[in-house]
């Protein structure tokens, strides 16, 4: 099925999935007043609809592992904003570890071939990938605003439901209504897990991270992703896995501690 059409079943599934999460969790969800409405439309916007169209029209464009790439640019892009915009304080722990992960995500990435990786013209389809950079620093940023009056599970609910309605859309547009007919049940079954474990869980859980530490050291949390992809490739699907790919993982899990540990001294400007 057309990406787009993938992504607005998979959020509608997420969406359905977070009724009963709020409703254990934190009880029936109060209507957002109008500020916090905007700061979800936005939410929507951002960290849903204008992510997943950057990423499926640069990953048409470029292959997988330069995608992941420039996404693992993602944790800096945070931790820098993070700190103009919310005067985060930037340690010299916290630049060392982010940089760690960078590096530990390269090696990870590109499975030891850290030069082919990253050399090559940059066109529209890295633009699109730093579109989804941004999309995802802003999704992140406005959540820490939005999630002093609004409890983080709720905060996600409304914002999955808002892009979910922004993606019906480009999928209505993909041929939606001729193609459900036409799914198979195990892309139904794939669709659900992304829409309950990688959207409402993860989600849930990244906006519970975002309150509890912070934008930037929540975000950097996101190179584990990669580490994680190996790691299962390995245990699933039997791929072998060389040894500067496990450096790049320890490098990765090495740089998340360094940044959540207890800050040492800011950096002066």
């Amino acid at each position: 099925m057309p990406p787009l059409t993938a992504s607005f079943l998979r959020f509608v599934i997420a969406t359905a999935a977070m009724i009963p999460l709020v409703l254990v969790n934190e009880g029936i969800p109060v209507l957002p007043d109008r500020k916090q409405l905007i700061s979800i439309l936005f939410l929507g916007l951002s960290g849903i609809f204008s992510y997943n169209i950057f990423f499926f029209t640069g990953l048409s464009q470029i292959s997988a592992s330069r995608a992941a790439l420039i996404i693992a640019c993602t944790p800096l892009a945070i931790a820098i904003a993070s700190s103009i915009l919310f005067r985060e304080p930037l340690t010299r722990s916290h630049c060392a570890g982010i940089i760690l992960s960078l590096i530990g995500a390269i090696l990870v990435i590109s499975n030891g071939h850290v030069y082919a990786l990253i050399t090559g013209g940059f066109g529209s389809g890295e633009l699109a990938l730093l579109g989804c950079v941004g999309s995802w620093t802003i999704y992140t940023l406005i959540g820490k605003g939005i999630l002093r009056t609004m409890p983080p599970l709720s905060c996600v609910f409304y914002a999955v439901l808002a892009g979910t309605a922004m993606l019906a859309v480009p999928a209505l547009n993909d041929g939606l209504l001729d193609i459900l007919p036409t799914i198979e049940p195990m892309a139904w079954i794939s669709l659900a897990y992304l829409g309950i474990g990688g959207t409402s869980l993860g989600f849930s859980w990244y906006y519970r991270g975002i309150k509890a530490i912070g934008p930037s050291r929540a975000g950097v949390y996101i190179n584990l992703v990669p580490v994680f992809a190996v790691l299962q490739s390995w245990l699933l699907l039997s791929e072998t896995v060389k040894p500067i790919v496990l450096v790049g993982g320890v490098l990765v899990c090495l740089g998340v501690f360094v940044v959540n540990r207890p800050s040492v001294r800011p950096l002066r400007g």
